[in-house]
This record gives structure tokens, C-alpha cells and sequence, in this order.
């Protein structure tokens, strides 16, 4: 992959696989017009567009292989193989074994089935630390075993000017009664970026199980739980170009001792033990299918290796973008952007506001221009709230890997635009 392809949205040489030309090729969505311009999905961190070869994987499953697993005929068998393949290909992806993949409806189901689980194991005052810069997902999860078991839930501030973690306040929230820390990889509202391997160190320094919420990181750096050296991950497959599905890795040996909740009949080895009733096999497949596109958009030996050189690729592309985003917007007259510096590790998201203006009038401006965004708190709501934009909202613009310079320059005159117009009601009012 070349610069020039990756930053010309319409190279008019042969497109290589890892090209804008070749990522476009992939997507059919971004065909869509609306009010005659074509549209420009700047939504991915709240769900990104689907690549057409996941959509064509779970239709093959659905139409040819549809069945319940382990049993004796020829589709059921075909099912077991293609949920192994699933898992395999999850496993590349966090550099993890098959084993240690689990399959559930989302990232929350997942967490709070595995909350629940390891509460059965805490003591009344036992504790749990979060911060306040995770989506509810990884806080409110875990504050369920306050009611549910009597836990102490211990909390990690966040710096309001910076949007990062006052990391260095973590060892004074662990003692001897500390069982978890819950920490997100990356803020889904923010994009930064937190020194998981780092917190991770000082727990199990501790004695200290550790859960990342790798949702918003796993579209953007490719993860690799060994290196990170957590207990337990997760993520969601149709934050990186696949289906609704939520993805959960659990080190083998805490894996095979953890009480899931089950029926009796149920399996009870591997990462079966964890997944309740019958899974979503399309979606699993469907799973499987995207970390299968993101490898082939990229040259190299195993499945791993393409995945890494296309994420050193995106990275660099990510870069790129989030510095002409949060460029653009924070050198117009009344927007504010949030969070770390584009000199600093970060996604390509960047969450702003216009004064006098709700994000939700915002997304509705910039729909009209063909130029889809999110808005509200994104669930992050304690990181709006200490911002104290809760009642605004704040408007969010992430970039994938189908995003082009132009359609950052389209919105950043689009925003403009907003705000010159509420500049203009504020002067005659």
C-alpha cells in the first residue's frame, strides 16, 4: 500500500489491494446517495459499514450450512468447522488461542455474563476498580455487583482537560481486598488512548485479574493480548467491518475455573462452557469473514502478518486524517474539540461541539450534506457529564478504513458552516 492510494479517493491507476480504490470496492454502502451527494460515514466508532465478502460468508452459511452443532450429518458437521474457523481467525486477530474465544450477542452481554460469573467467587466488600472514562458497558457491568454481591466498586478519575486517566493515582486504589480493574483501551467518546500494558503490569503485580475493553481500540491498532498480558478482552466484530457480535478472550487457565452461569446439560470445556444456549452461527462466521477482509487488504506470509501490515498501514492513514479533522475544526470560530492532541497516541475519532448549537442539531445539518456523524454521550456518559456539555451532547466524527481526505475536508466545511450560522442568529438576537 502507497500513500497515494491510500489518500486518493479516486486513483485512476490499477487499484492494489490495500488502495482506497480496492477498500471502496469492498463496501456497497458507500454507493449510497442522499439529496444528491454521495454520503461520507463518519459513524464508525458508534458501528462501521459491513465488507461484502462478510455479508457473502454469512448468506453461504445461512443458505447451505444452517444448522445446530455437534451432531452426526453432513451440515451440522459443516457448522462445527466453520465456528472453529471463526475462532481461529479471532484468535490471529488478538494473538490469541482458539481456545480462549468466546462468542456472545455483544461486547455488554458478554461482560456482564462474565461479571456475573466471577461474582459468584467475590465477597461482600471485595473490590473492583473502573474509571471514569469507559463506555457504561465496562462500568456499569461490574457496578451491578454492588447490589448483586456487596462489591466496593473504586473508581479511576479522568483529567477533563486532557481527556486521559490520572494513572498516576492507580496505586493508591489498589489493596488487599482489590480482586479486578475494568479499563477501556481506547475512549469511544474521546479516542484516547490508555496505557493498558502498563496498568495491566501493576495488576497482576498485585494479584489483580484485569478486564480491557478493547472495542473502540480494535478497529484502529491490532491487539495482542500476550503482549498486553490481560486476563480478559473484548470487542465487537461490527466495530471492524462485520456483523453485531461480541467477541471475548479469557486466558485458558482462568477459562476452565470460572463458575459461568449454565444449564446442566450444557458444555462444560473450552470456551463453550462460557457461551449460553445456541450461538449466532452467521454472525460468528460473519466474524471470522472480517478479520479475513482486513488480511486480505494487506500483503504477507500468515493470517497475523497480514493483519499486521495492514494495521501499520490504517495507523498511518489514521494519523493522517485525525490531524486534518481536529485541524480543521478546532481552528474554526466556535467549535471545540475534546480530548488528547493528534501529537498524542490516539484514534481517529475527534468529538467536538458548536456554541449555542445541540449535537443533535449538528447530525441532522450534516445529514442534509450527505455526511453522516453521532451524537448524545455514546454511553460514555460520565466522561459528558465531567465535560459538562451532558445537555449539548457532543458530536463525534471517527474515521474507518473507507474514509478519504476529501470527505474529512466535507465535513470540517460542513461544521464550519453550522457555526458561522449560529454566530449570525447570536449577532441579531
Amino acid at each position: 500500500m502507497t500513500e497515494s492510494n491510500l489518500m486518493n479517493p479516486r486513483n485512476t491507476k490499477t487499484a492494489q489491494p490495500g488502495s482506497i480504490d480496492a477498500i471502496h470496492s469492498h463496501f456497497p454502502a458507500l454507493a449510497r446517495v442522499h439529496k444528491g451527494r454521495r454520503v461520507a460515514y463518519f459513524d464508525g466508532p458508534g458501528g462501521t459499514q459491513v465488507a461484502s465478502a462478510v455479508v457473502k460468508a454469512m448468506s453461504d452459511y445461512l443458505y447451505n450450512h444452517n444448522a445446530n452443532m455437534h451432531w452426526e450429518y453432513p451440515s451440522s458437521n459443516e457448522t462445527d468447522v466453520m465456528i472453529a474457523n471463526a475462532r481461529a481467525a479471532l484468535a490471529d486477530f488478538l494473538n490469541a488461542s482458539p481456545e480462549e474465544i468466546i462468542f456472545g450477542q455483544n461486547m455488554t452481554s458478554v461482560t456482564f455474563h462474565l461479571s456475573r460469573a466471577l461474582g459468584r467467587a467475590l465477597k461482600a466488600d471485595d473490590e473492583v476498580i473502573v474509571t471514569e472514562l469507559d463506555h457504561h458497558s465496562n462500568v456499569d457491568s461490574w457496578r451491578a455487583l454492588e447490589e448483586e454481591r456487596g462489591v466496593r466498586i473504586r473508581v479511576l478519575p479522568m483529567k477533563t482537560e486532557s481527556g486521559q486517566l490520572e494513572l498516576e493515582k492507580l496505586p493508591h486504589l489498589f489493596n488487599k481486598r482489590t480482586k479486578l480493574i475494568a479499563l477501556g483501551a481506547a475512549s469511544n467518546a474521546l479516542g484516547t488512548i490508555n496505557d493498558i500494558e502498563h496498568v495491566v503490569k501493576v495488576a497482576r503485580e498485585a494479584g489483580v485479574m484485569s478486564f480491557i475493553d478493547a472495542v473502540h481500540f480494535a478497529p484502529h491498532n491490532l491487539l495482542d493480548v500476550k503482549k498486553i498480558g490481560c486476563d480478559f478482552l473484548a470487542c465487537s466484530a461490527y466495530k471492524f467491518y462485520g456483523p453485531h457480535i461480541g467477541v471475548l478472550y479469557a486466558r485458558k487457565e482462568l477459562l476452565e475455573t470460572i463458575d459461568f452461569p449454565k444449564v446442566k446439560a450444557a458444555a462444560n470445556y473450552g470456551p463453550e462452557r462460557a457461551e449460553t444456549g445456541t450461538r449466532s452461527h452467521e454472525a460468528i462466521v460473519g466474524a471470522g469473514a472480517a478479520v479475513n477482509f482486513m488480511a486480505s487488504l494487506a500483503e504477507g506470509g500468515s493470517r497475523r502478518e497480514r493483519l499486521s501490515a495492514f494495521f501499520t498501514e490504517l495507523h498511518l492513514r489514521d494519523r493522517k486524517l485525525t490531524r486534518a479533522l481536529w485541524r480543521g475544526l478546532s481552528e474554526g470560530d466556535g467549535i471545540e474539540v475534546y480530548g488528547p492532541a493528534p501529537d498524542r497516541e490516539r484514534t481517529a475519532l475527534v468529538a467536538f461541539t458548536v456554541r449555542g448549537c445541540p449535537s443533535r442539531e449538528i447530525a441532522e445539518e450534516l445529514a442534509k450534506e450527505a455526511i453522516f456523524i453521532s451524537h448524545g454521550n455514546f454511553l460514555a456518559a460520565t466522561v459528558v457529564e465531567r465535560l459538562g456539555v451532558a445537555e449539548q451532547g457532543l458530536a463525534r466524527a471517527g474515521c474507518a478504513c473507507y474514509t478519504t481526505l476529501e470527505e474529512v475536508e466535507r465535513l470540517v466545511a460542513g461544521v464550519r458552516a453550522i457555526a458561522k450560522r449560529k454566530r449570525g442568529i447570536v449577532r441579531k438576537a
